[in-house]
């Protein structure tokens, strides 16, 4: 952070600097020019009197002088510029502050015009100084002081993948059994059969004891004497 902070300052006052500078050279009263300059709002009519009418020393201090006044837009505004569309914001930013420059110098300034090719000369030494080396310097820039910044953050671990799990199979539930409740007509059913159960076994026993008198008769009539028979027999002969 101080390492930025410093840098920023650093660029700041240049800035400031070259703010007074610009000020000075282009603001500054020209009495001895008032009756040859005019005003030129065609893109390129300054470009070709400079071949023209000037010599070649002339024409390169004129055109090599407004490039060169906007090269430090190109080394100091990207540093103030977002980083997303750097270039066209530099460049667009350049454009409107030469613009309204020109539209002071016609405006307020004794022997100084509006000039469109100064505008552009300006915003192309702009980008010309971007190219060549303000674009390093603000990727150098970014990438040091963007390294201490997440340097000093607090590395949280990494959560690992998480580790499957497998469904287990659902458990098979036993349907509980209930058992009929017990109606009416069951229980009369089921006290009418343990009635009819008692009769039939009271029955049974009567019937095996009748059988054994039976058996018990014929045991008796099996051990009669012989004698009493025949005696029988004879008695039957004697009544005929």
């Amino acid at each position: 952070m101080l390492v930025r902070g410093a840098v920023l300052t650093v660029v700041l006052l240049g800035l400031v600097v070259f703010s007074v500078l610009l000020a000075k050279v282009t603001l500054t009263p020209s009495p001895a020019s008032e009756d040859l300059v005019t005003s030129n709002l065609r893109p390129g009519r300054s470009l070709r009197q400079y071949a023209e009418d000037y010599t070649f020393l002339a024409a390169c201090k004129q055109a090599g002088g407004n490039l060169l006044l906007g090269v430090p837009f190109g080394l100091l505004l990207p540093f103030f510029v977002p980083r997303r569309l750097r270039m066209i914001r530099m460049t667009l930013l350049t454009a409107v502050v030469m613009a309204v420059v020109e539209l002071i110098q016609g405006a307020l300034v004794t022997g100084r015009a509006f000039d469109i090719d100064d505008v552009i000369l300006n915003t192309a030494g702009a980008l010309l100084g971007y190219f060549v080396l303000g674009r390093r310097i603000t990727h150098r820039y970014y990438m040091y002081a963007d390294v201490p910044a997440s340097s000093e953050r607090p590395t949280e671990p990494e959560p690992g993948p998480e580790p499957k799990r497998t469904p287990r199979p659902a458990a098979r539930t036993k349907p509980a059994r209930t058992k009929p409740a017990a109606t009416k007509a069951t229980r009369a059913k089921s006290a009418a059969t343990k009635g009819t159960g008692t009769k039939g076994t009271g029955t049974k026993p009567a019937g095996k004891k009748g059988t054994g008198t039976k058996t018990a008769a014929t045991k008796g009539t099996g051990t009669k004497n012989p004698r009493s028979l025949l005696d029988r027999v004879r008695t039957r002969i004697r009544s005929r």
